[in-house]
């Protein structure tokens, strides 16, 4: 199986490559903008046109999309996750391959949720945020667009390879602070928000199994249990072996408040930051995940303390 994955230097599609690369019935190409993938081509910017001719040579049977962007202004976004989409579509359609696309698409689509319940595939989305919005966007081209097409819709992805960036990437550089300055105690606020975390690897087992499959529409990939980050915090806390006491500050259930290092005394304690919790989604996240059991025959593996264990042992490396 001839497959083209776009996006394969990003955090989820490192993952997607090595697990496609390990089954070998799979012939890979990656395609992207930098210089160490098989093909150089930038979808925000490359036309359809160039694309489509690229797609007659390869002649790919599947097409996986793992490409786009997180942060950004809502022109940026757009252009990454949206138009980037548009171009993936137009030469899929204008192309002879009739290759299957397996787009990622993501649970900030969904926007906010009531507490307790999980969120199914049917569900009205209503992203809180441009990131979201752009996702949804580029979603629907995707279901609109005729081709033999699935969208998994990724939740709270964790793991090796967590952006030091991200709520629990934040979290564990705040923790190696701490136990380098030898605080006894970590303050941190906004930890009642909950979120469904799914592995990273077991992110790239569904892809796998996406590309294998004849599902099409929306498959939501998650674990099905939402998780608050105090106790997030807590499993951390246990696998870096930091044996101080973990403060939770008042501060709005939707915000993240973690100390933030001082420019004079980097390791030292200092007045915290306060970072916005980045998917839109209010305080709680899960979801409904029989349809990736159903059809695709896939189930989350890892359990969030491996996963916090990996991004410990990235952080605790980090100089």
């Amino acid at each position: 199986m001839r497959v083209l994955l776009i996006g394969a230097n990003g955090y989820l599609g490192r993952y997607v490559a090595d697990r496609l690369l390990a089954d070998p019935a799979v012939q890979l190409t990656a395609l992207g903008r930098g210089d160490d993938a098989d093909v150089r081509f930038d979808l925000a910017t490359g036309s359809p046109g160039a694309l489509t001719r690229f797609l007659d040579a390869v002649h790919p049977g599947v097409v996986v999309n793992c490409a786009g962007a997180t942060r950004g202004g809502a022109r940026e976004l757009t252009r990454h996750n949206t138009v980037a989409v548009a171009t993936i579509c137009e030469s899929l359609r204008r192309s002879s391959c009739g290759a299957r696309l397996v787009h990622l698409g993501c649970a900030s689509e969904y926007g906010p949720s009531q507490p307790g319940s999980s969120t199914a595939e049917d569900a009205v989305p209503r992203p809180g945020g441009p990131y979201g919005v752009s996702k949804l966007a580029a979603t629907e081209l995707v279901l609109g667009s005729g081709l033999d097409a699935v969208v998994l819709r990724i939740f709270s992805p964790v793991g090796p390879g967590t952006p030091a960036g991200s709520p629990l990437g934040r979290l564990a550089e705040a923790m190696r602070r701490a136990m380098q300055s030898g605080d006894s105690e970590l303050k941190l606020g906004g930890l009642g928000v909950q979120r469904d975390f799914v592995d990273v690897r077991d992110v790239a087992r569904a892809v796998h199994a996406a590309s294998l499959s004849a599902a099409q529409g929306v498959v939501n990939i998650g674990t099905g249990r939402a998780v608050r980050l105090r106790e997030a915090a807590s499993v951390l806390a246990r696998v870096a072996g930091f044996g101080g006491a973990l403060h939770e500050l008042d501060s709005p259930p939707a915000r993240l408040v973690i100390p933030g290092p001082s420019p004079e005394h980097p390791g030292a304690g200092s007045p915290p930051a306060t970072y916005p919790y980045p998917d839109g989604c209010g305080t709680w996240q899960q979801a409904d995940v029989r349809t990736a059991r159903d059809r695709l025959g896939w189930r989350p593996r890892i359990q969030l303390e491996e996963s916090l264990a990996d991004i410990w042992m990235e952080a605790a490396c980090r100089i």
